[in-house]
């Protein structure tokens, strides 16, 4: 593999990748993009913000750059050098969009901050990053976050940020003229640096280029039907690289209109507000969509009504109507496997979903199933100009792409090991080619566990089998050095109420050990649970348990629990209840 020295990204690092940067037309890169609406759709409304008490704020395109232009004019102002990293901490808004786009007129980096973080990840991140300044904007828990801040950190307050004494955004461009002319940046820059979510432990910075973003976001749309009139809801957090390149570089690319979430609380209120026409959800939400739809209507029912020829097509839009995907052209999930049960249970309802896989250091664009072609269990086909193979030896998935990471900020040794001798990306993915050369991702190559008999195994196809019981929200399987593997799952908050009562949880344990027994009559010998573990202790972002897009962190679930393990397998009985 050959190592390239790109543009230096501070005093101290340099970038390295393996491969030149992607090469793009510059009209299709994120500055110049944004000029060419600003141009030639002044008056199409962009953002559709919502406020407390019900009240929503529209964006058009004007106003945006009007106030992209001012902020952009206002850091220029700081007299920072080129290149100067800026964090932004926010929950999804139209202004932390428009704080990127400041950032990048103004001739800096972008270092997004998930708004779920600890506050000793935030200062981490701050401090690697060596950010110079930092937008605080719409959160929950601040106080919680704010000692995470270093001290002296100037900060600027965006609308709908928590109370606090930093100068804000309003003010900021009610005094500063707004910055002239059109400032382009070059694909070879580095745009942008991510922090990953750390399923594995601490974030490590990924580092994207204009470029890279411009080829991804432009292949990715030819499957993704994307125009001015299509519409998008943007919650999943833009810190993340699925929302980063759909909504962010969606919106460049194509001028699609995004609406955002006000809360948790009103996500139902939101999504039938903005009745996409494209949604991407990760398989934890989409499996809620399809627990909340029972709970009003019976499984056996439903299913009942859709294999009549009369009423499918009816009562199919019924429900996708009530859920705000009833306008739906395309609809993805990604970010962990979905399970063949559950594309099923959605093409039934006449909304085929998508199933789409990439990661943050490929800009999330690598293979996607294709419309109209369901291929449940897979990954479908790379896009146009990706290329991937299986290492023979390991089973690991490998891809090369236009759209790759220049590197780890300040990890050039890290960002070799990240790369095959020949230039490859480690996806760390273990997969198979079917007959059509569809991607089966079958598990993580670190996540492969031995039994105490020998026998390995891979714990992915069976969570996606363990999840599609009604009461489960999340699960674990997971038993490195006992006889069988066992399966730890957590409740659903409806499930983990009626629990309290005893009928009810005789009645949730009775359906969770033939939901076992389905499950293992399925797997080989050696692959078959012991027990499950029943946990009512809620797995969030706050106690460490999941990460920010609802990936389960399995080490700190062997941390937790470990201990119990033996003493659980034990126990031979088929469902146990931990609490606590």
């Amino acid at each position: 593999m050959t190592l390239v020295a790109t543009q230096p990204t501070s005093d101290t690092t340099t970038a390295w990748t393996a491969a030149p940067a992607a090469v793009v037309d510059p009209a299709d890169l994120a500055l110049q993009r944004l000029y060419h609406w600003e141009r030639t759709a002044p008056d199409q409304v962009l953002f559709t913000q919502p406020l407390a008490g019900g009240m929503l704020r529209t964006h058009t395109w004007a106003q945006v750059m009007d106030e992209t232009r001012r902020m952009a004019a206002h850091l220029k102002g700081l007299g920072h050098a080129p290149g100067t990293r800026i964090g932004i901490l926010s929950k999804n808004c139209a202004h932390w969009l428009m704080c990127d786009f400041a950032i990048w007129m103004a001739g800096y980096v972008s270092v997004p901050l998930y708004p779920t973080l600890a506050a000793d990840t935030i200062r981490r991140i701050l401090e690697h990053s060596e950010a110079k300044l930092l937008f605080i904007g719409k959160l929950d828990g601040w106080p919680a976050m704010q000692p995470g801040v270093p001290a002296g950190l100037p900060c600027i307050s965006m609308p709908l940020a928590p109370a606090n004494d930093h100068p804000t955004w309003d003010r900021i461009i009610g005094t500063t003229p707004p910055l002239q002319g059109h400032p382009v940046r070059e694909g070879s820059e580095l745009a942008t640096i991510m922090y990953t979510s750390g399923t594995t432990g601490m974030p490590k910075g990924v580092m994207h280029s204009f470029a890279a973003f411009a080829w991804s976001i432009k292949t990715a749309l030819g499957r993704v039907p994307m125009r001015p009139a299509s519409r998008i809801l943007s919650y999943l957090p833009l810190a993340h690289v699925a929302e980063r390149t759909l909504v962010e570089h969606g919106l460049l690319a194509s001028g699609t209109q995004v609406f955002f979430t006000e809360s948790l609380e009103t996500f139902t209120a939101d999504l039938q507000r903005a009745r996409p026409t494209v949604f991407f959800s990760v398989p934890r939400l989409w499996v809620k969509f399809q627990q909340g739809v029972h709970s009003k209507m019976p499984a056996d029912k439903l299913q009942t009504m859709l294999k009549l020829p009369l009423v499918k097509g009816v009562v199919g839009k019924k429900v996708l109507d009530g859920l705000g995907l009833d306008e739906c052209e395309f609809a993805a999930g990604g970010a962990a496997p979905m399970p063949p049960e559950l594309l099923g249970w959605y093409a039934q309802l006449g909304l085929p979903i998508i199933e789409v896989y990439g990661m943050t250091e490929n800009c999330g664009v690598s293979h996607a199933t294709l419309p109209g072609v369901q291929r449940p269990g897979t990954v479908g086909m790379p896009y146009d100009g990706v290329q991937s193979r299986v290492c023979p030896t390991s089973g690991e998935v490998q891809m090369k792409s236009p759209g790759l990471m220049l590197g780890y900020y300040k990890e050039p040794e890290l960002t070799r090991q990240t790369f095959t001798d020949d230039g490859w990306l480690h996806t760390g993915d273990k997969g198979q080619l079917d007959a059509e050369g569809n991607l089966r991702i079958t598990g993580r190559v670190k996540d492969l566990f031995k039994t105490s008999k020998g026998k390995y195994v891979s714990p992915a196809h069976i969570e996606d089998r363990l999840v599609m019981n009604g009461a489960v929200e999340a699960c674990v399987v997971t038993g490195a050095n006992l006889g069988q593997p066992l399966g730890i799952v957590m409740l659903n908050a409806d499930a983990a109420a009626r629990s309290q009562d005893s009928a009810q949880r005789n009645a949730i344990e009775g359906s969770l050990a033939e939901h076992l027994k389905g499950v293992n009559a399925g797997l080989d010998p050696h692959e078959q649970l012991d027990c499950l573990v029943v946990v009512t202790q809620p797995w969030t972002v706050d106690n460490g348990f999941i990460t920010p897009t609802f990936k389960v962190k399995r080490n700190r679930i062997e941390e937790v629990y470990g201990t119990m393990f033996e003493r659980w397998s034990d126990e031979k009985r088929s469902v146990i209840w931990h609490v606590g």
